[in-house]
């Protein structure tokens, strides 16, 4: 879809993505299970939840940047399973914020193996260069961090 295709459908806008569900087990998102999801994906990537949301093993919903934005995270019987790779990206406005959050990243998985990442590379596509790394802790998906540098 392009601009002028996208307003002739959407005059209010463009459409964009606001949310990602992912299933897990239930006694993941008990007291302990939601702390821990929230004490590591708020420290190293400032996700913060919406405890509005929150049903003691049934939900949590973290505000990826903003409340419009979020992570749904449910329970489910049998839970989302999925290969290492599959991901869901966010993208952060400097190389400096990438390599802090892969820092902090890093810190926290010398201590816990339990954290799956990949390192920091560079996808150049000569007008962009793509810088990324991926983490997963506890959650079935990946998350890959992103930095566009446009050249």
């Amino acid at each position: 879809m392009n601009d002028e295709t996208a307003g002739r459908l959407f005059p209010a806008g463009i459409p964009r993505i606001n949310h990602v569900a992912m299933s897990v087990p239930a006694d993941a998102l008990d007291a302990s299970g939601r702390q821990a999801i929230c004490e590591f994906y708020g420290a190293c990537l400032g996700w913060v939840e919406l405890d509005s949301q929150t049903v003691d093993r049934r939900t949590l919903v973290l505000a990826v940047g903003h409340w419009d934005q979020f992570l749904f995270i449910h329970a489910e019987e049998e839970p989302m399973r999925t290969p290492r790779m599959d991901h869901f990206g966010i993208s952060v406005g400097s190389i400096e914020d990438l390599e802090a959050a892969h820092s902090r990243v890093s810190d926290r998985a010398a201590l816990d193996p339990r954290i799956d990442v990949i390192p920091p590379q560079v996808d150049d596509f000569g007008v962009l260069r793509l810088h990324s790394f991926y983490v997963r802790h506890l959650l079935p998906m990946m998350v890959e961090v992103q930095h566009w540098e446009f050249t």
